[in-house]
């Protein structure tokens, strides 16, 4: 169904190439403020796949709207406290600090408009939308009476109107917050203006009775019964607004409660300075210009919205609609070398290593080991990192479940991990009333290594088990990101994990790993390192070759030494999902290095380093590690991260025979990265191949269990 508004009738010339990346210091590496927006126009640009359903479409706009107003609240609002501070010059760009800001305000902007032309786009697609979005003079007369008697009933007690004078000041409006604001005469003439926050506890989409996807707008019900708030006064001119605030909060890491820090610094959050105000078109000059006074923010900052203001909010809309409207439901494998063993994940793993590639199979093998340890009675104690999971997290659950056993649980939680804070104080505070021991990271690092680590008495032994992950213990994360979780009984590797754990429990970094690389002790130069012998191997005429696939590429010297094993002849494929600084293909820089994409179903997450070792992509030779860790200083210098090596043939296997040739040769989803910034997609509708579709419909190599005899 066609919206019927004539807001919305936009057309849209589609071009498949994205923004090119600003460029800086002599050209030698992209911005990263400008690559991350880049990577949100890839998001966007999903949306005009006719081969995905209308709801999924849909969503991949609110997520790039979502994104977006993340980079506000963290990257923008970082560069303005630069700014404020006195910098000039940002320390890990070299550009100046206003310079850099301007071209960040102009390409922020530029995506706002995609993002509005895209939703006016899908909204007018008749033959997929099933969705009308229905203004005041489009209801008829029933439809009319429901929503007065809805409004009166479920909305307007929740309204608190504030009237613009001097008995009246602004009222605060809060982080992604949203107003109505209303230009009104009284029958004396006089003029007033009214404000009314919108709830963020109510739908502000209001499905009309019956069965089509029939939807009218909280703001629209606002001014149409604004005479059940101000019955003497006539509406003249209305529209809305929304700001978004700086979300960075500060901790003192010295302070005697740390919890206490924390809750102050979440609440202090919502009263963060405004980096972005929004208006939308239908609000006259005077209220914008009063908006910008009041809320004193500078015009750079101001968006005007063609369309609708708070694009995410559509999230309502696309929980409603039919199945068919959205991707087939998925439900992941369980792998069958568990299946095998009853589900019993002690024995599954004591009898092979196993790889599981997640959501395509089952995140339940890591709550189920995590289960069956909480309620086994040979199970002493269980050492846990959590970063990010649900406020129902049921890994916590097993967790609390353990305790209350008399287990010795230690779960490290970090309360630093961005806009999960609130969650995790919660969590650790169920978790220490269940008797756990709950540590809360590290002084100056934030933990981010997904580490799982039970000892189990086996006879007169005691016996370690490790979960090694690339993504968070978060149980619906877990069904659209693509991760990696290893399950091993490795001694070295599980001693490795105990000194991790011991490492963030007593504040002494281990001297010396057996088989593990972490962060901030020794990944920086471990790369380096790797990539130095790649170098070498090419210069005495062995094979020699990089694969790297990771959500970022932001460090200068880690780029630097890339450039160096291009120009010595090594191959390199980079796989980078979101912020690439490296700038490929250029002659005498970066002629052996590519650099590619994926943007499909699934959001890409799991991280492989592969160094070829004077073998090619599938050779015994090669040095293949799984990782937390993205290529960025953060990752490298300011977090706790874990490099975990995968040596069991069938687990290797998988990653080099399976997994990279499938990434790598992915058609579908595909953008390649050229040496001017830009991103395309060349699909071959003939030879299109889905590395998603393809992991779907095939079972892994390590979890084939008995399958596996069957296939031979």
């Amino acid at each position: 169904m066609k919206l019927k508004t004539p807001i919305f009738e936009a057309k849209l010339s589609l071009n498949l190439t994205t923004k090119k990346i600003i460029s800086h210091q002599k050209d030698r590496y992209f911005d990263r403020e400008i690559s991350w927006l880049s990577f949100n126009e890839r998001v966007l640009l999903k949306a005009y796949d006719k081969a995905i359903p209308f709801g999924e479409r849909l969503r991949f706009v609110t997520i790039s709207s979502e994104n977006l107003d993340e980079f506000y609240m963290v990257r923008i609002a970082g560069l303005l406290q630069l700014i404020s501070q006195g910098s000039k010059i940002v320390p890990e760009t070299g550009m100046r600090a206003d310079e850099l800001l301007k071209s960040v305000l102009s390409a922020s902007k530029d995506l706002k408009n995609k993002q509005q032309k895209c939703l006016k786009y899908l909204l007018n697609q008749e033959e997929d939308c099933n969705v009308s979005i229905l203004f005041e003079n489009q209801w008829n007369k029933n439809e009319l009476k429901w929503l007065e008697e809805y409004y009166e009933q479920n909305i307007l007690p929740l309204l608190t109107p504030t009237t613009l004078d001097p008995a009246h000041p602004f009222p605060f409006i809060q982080n992604k917050g949203k107003c109505v604001l209303m230009e009104m005469k009284d029958t004396n003439g006089n003029n007033i203006n009214c404000v009314v926050l919108l709830p963020d506890n109510i739908d502000r989409f209001i499905r009309l009775p019956g069965e089509l996807q029939k939807y009218a707008m909280l703001e629209t019900l606002v001014t149409k019964f604004v005479h059940l708030i101000y019955p003497e006064y006539k509406l003249l001119k209305s529209g809305m607004f929304r700001v978004v605030r700086d979300a960075e909060i500060e901790i003192d890491d010295e302070a005697d409660d740390l919890i206490g820090q924390f809750e102050s610094a979440i609440r202090a959050r919502k009263r963060g300075g405004i980096v972005s105000l929004i208006f939308s078109h239908d609000l006259s000059k005077t209220a914008q210009k009063l908006l910008t006074r009041e809320l004193n923010i500078p015009d750079e900052h101001i968006f005007v919205a063609e369309g609708f203001v708070g694009i995410s909010d559509f999230t309502e809309i696309i929980n409603n609609l039919p199945k068919q409207d959205l991707f087939k439901p998925y439900k992941p494998r369980m792998p069958q070398r568990i299946l095998d063993f009853k589900g019993d994940c002690f024995l599954a793993i004591k009898n092979k290593e196993i790889i599981v590639h997640h959501p395509y199979e089952s995140f339940d093998v890591v709550l189920s080991l995590l289960q069956q340890a909480a309620i086994d009675k040979n199970v002493l104690t269980i050492r846990q990192t959590l970063y990010r999971t649900s406020p129902d997290s049921p890994i916590v659950q097993a967790l609390v479940a353990a305790a209350e056993a008399g287990k010795s649980v230690v779960a490290v939680i970090e309360l630093k991990a961005r806009f999960d804070e609130d969650n995790n104080v919660q969590l650790a505070r169920i978790l220490e009333r269940a008797g756990a021991q709950v540590a809360y990271g590290l002084v100056d690092l934030k933990v981010h290594a997904k580490l799982s680590l039970i000892t189990r008495k086996e006879g007169k032994k005691l016996v370690s088990y490790a979960h090694c992950g690339t993504g968070n213990y978060h149980p619906y994360t877990a069904k659209i990101y693509t991760d990696f979780s290893l399950f091993t009984m490795d001694k070295k590797i599980c001693e490795d994990a105990r000194s991790v754990f011991n490492f963030l429990t007593s504040h002494v970094q281990p001297k010396q790993l057996n088989k593990m690389i972490i962060s901030p002790n020794s990944s920086f130069d471990w790369l380096m390192e790797k990539i130095d012998n790649e170098i070498d191997n090419t210069k005495k005429g062995f094979e020699s070759g990089i694969w790297i696939k990771c959500n970022a590429i932001v460090d200068q010297k880690i780029i630097e030494k890339l450039y160096e094993a291009s120009n010595a002849g090594v191959k390199i494929h980079l796989m980078v999902r979101g912020i690439c600084c490296l700038r490929p293909n250029v002659k005498g820089m970066s002629e052996n290095i590519t650099v590619s994409a994926i943007i499909g179903r699934f959001l890409e997450h799991g991280r492989i380093y592969v160094f070829a070792n004077k073998g090619n992509l599938q050779s015994e030779s090669n040095l293949v590690y799984i990782s937390s860790a993205d290529i960025m200083p953060r990752n490298l210098y300011h977090r706790v991260e874990a490099f975990i090596p995968l040596e069991n043939k069938t687990v290797r296997n998988q990653v080099l025979t399976q997994v990279l040739p499938a990434l790598i040769n992915d058609t579908k989803n595909t953008w390649q990265l050229n040496e001017y910034g830009e991103y395309s997609k060349n699909e071959d509708e003939d030879k299109s191949f889905c590395a998603h579709t393809y992991f779907m419909n095939n079972p892994s190599l390590s979890g084939q269990g008995s399958l596996a005899k069957i296939q031979e």
